[in-house]
């Protein structure tokens, strides 16, 4: 069921009333959401809500036996154990197949060949799972009931594709008291508009028109075509994701939920490090939090570091997926980072410098070396996007060999409306954030019906620039 069709518009219809009509009853209003979440779940395939059931009890478990412990070594054995299932689930869902291929191949080692079918935000639940029990266990929140643990791990705004809520943000709104007049409605409509409009109307478009033909059979298309191929999909994964997300975080924001920010303009970043604090944030976090810190952090010297920066990103390449042009994907990010720190801690960070030629001397202003560092940051992350979007190592060099001795050929994919829908989608993330603040605030004085029948006129407006049928969302594989 995809946030933006009409299937899910009349599943929204009956859960929205329903929930705040029941708000004042506890009990009642967490079960309607438990069995509305588990209903949108069914959508895709009924028989992974007893995958969801089974790790809401296994962790519930773990989280009251890490409690009730006299025992140090009990509570340990308990968190374990919770980290395990999650672990365990994640593995044999999204990682049997290729390990199993990898020790047929490497080892000539045979395994049972099973015909497994993905969980749909398999990834994204089960990390959820795991920061309640290690929260837990470090004392930053308690131990909910376990109707409140359901609710939170299976809650339908965000359990397929994120983001990422930690229990702490999510357990008090839970227990706290809300109305619907005190909604933010504007706030929830504006973020559904643009995700729809960036999830319909640009993703969409560019992967039919230019970027699935680009990455598919590049060496059928010009150097041209294949720059807009990878132009065009950091424009898509960012406009899909984001979108969802915007949507996600709109739909709570309906239903009483505050879900934290996932993208703040990743495209505007000056270093590496400012993308992954801007990309997918929920996630950045979780892996600071609970991998890069637990590694060591930086606090054991410049090459444990470097070290830890490696394994934690390639871990967060190889949780989007099991091939190995994730796991590269990661270290390239992983390197991108060390280099970065390295070169702050040793002063050879950028520093102004004096240009001569033929006798004329200019030194870049702070401005231009910003406008620098970003374009620097943005053809590196692009880079990897080239990795991220190819299924081998091979694939990708074929892409990049393309990009380099294919300017004989000219171009068939990229057109004005192609080149329009980058270069738009790239300029709106420098808008000042003013402007949108501003357009907030007009929203909050608009009549709540000139409200809605604004947003069905955009509706329309989005169903008619948008392509026929919506596509699967890029994140959903993850």
């Amino acid at each position: 069921m995809l946030f933006p069709t009409f299937s899910f518009a009349a599943f929204f219809a009956v859960v929205l009333p329903v929930a705040w009509a029941l708000r004042r009853w506890p009990v009642p209003w967490k079960l309607f959401l438990l069995g509305a979440s588990y209903w949108f779940y069914a959508a895709w395939d009924a028989r992974f809500v007893l995958l969801l059931v089974g790790m809401t009890l296994g962790n519930a478990i773990a989280a009251a036996i890490n409690v009730r412990a006299n025992s140090e070594r009990v509570r340990k054995l308990a968190v374990a154990s919770g980290v395990t299932l999650s672990l365990g689930v994640l593995a044999f869902f999204k990682y049997y197949d290729f390990f199993t291929d990898s020790l047929d191949r490497n080892l000539g080692i045979s395994s049972p060949a099973l015909d497994i079918v993905l969980p749909v935000g398999v990834s994204f639940f089960t990390f959820q799972a795991i920061s309640y029990v290690v929260d837990v266990h470090r004392g930053r929140t308690e131990e909910a009931m376990l109707l409140d643990f359901a609710v939170y791990l299976s809650f339908f705004p965000q359990l397929v594709a994120g983001p990422i809520v930690r229990a702490t943000e999510f357990m008090p709104q839970l227990r706290s008291e809300a109305r619907p007049d005190r909604a933010e409605v504007a706030h929830a409509v504006r973020l559904i508009g643009r995700g729809m409009f960036k999830k319909v109307v640009i993703a969409d478009f560019l992967a039919r028109a230019v970027v699935k033909d680009a990455f598919e059979s590049p060496g059928e298309h010009g150097a041209l075509d294949i720059l807009a191929g990878i132009y065009g999909y950091a424009v898509q994964i960012y406009a899909d994701f984001s979108g969802y997300t915007d949507m996600a975080i709109g739909i709570a924001l309906l239903m009483g939920f505050r879900f934290p920010q996932n993208f703040d303009a990743p495209y505007v970043s000056d270093s590496i490090q400012d993308f992954w604090r801007r990309w997918h944030m929920t996630l950045s976090r979780w892996l600071r939090d609970y991998l890069y810190i637990p590694l060591g952090g930086n606090r054991r010297g410049r090459l444990a570091t470097y070290r830890n920066l490696l394994i934690t990103m390639a871990l967060g390449g190889l949780w989007h997926g099991a091939a190995g042009v994730f796991i590269v994907w990661g270290v390239y990010h992983g390197a991108g980072l060390a280099v970065e720190r390295w070169r702050s801690g040793t002063g050879h960070g950028p520093k102004p410098r004096e240009l001569a030629l033929l006798g004329w001397r200019w030194t870049p202003s702070d401005t231009t070396r910003l406008w620098v560092r970003r374009f620097w940051v943005f053809h590196f992350v692009c880079l990897g996007w080239v990795l991220f979007n190819s299924e081998t190592l091979g694939r990708a060099g074929d892409v990049l060999l393309r990009l380099f001795t294919g300017w004989g050929t000219g171009p068939e994919l990229l057109n004005p409306l192609v080149a329009l829908a980058i270069v738009a989608a790239l300029a709106a993330q420098f808008f000042p954030r003013s402007w949108t603040e501003k357009g907030l605030e007009a929203l909050e004085r608009t009549p709540l019906g000139l409200t809605a029948v604004g947003f069905s006129m955009w509706t329309m407006v989005v169903v008619a620039l948008g392509p026929e049928g919506v596509a699967d969302y890029i994140y959903f594989q993850f």
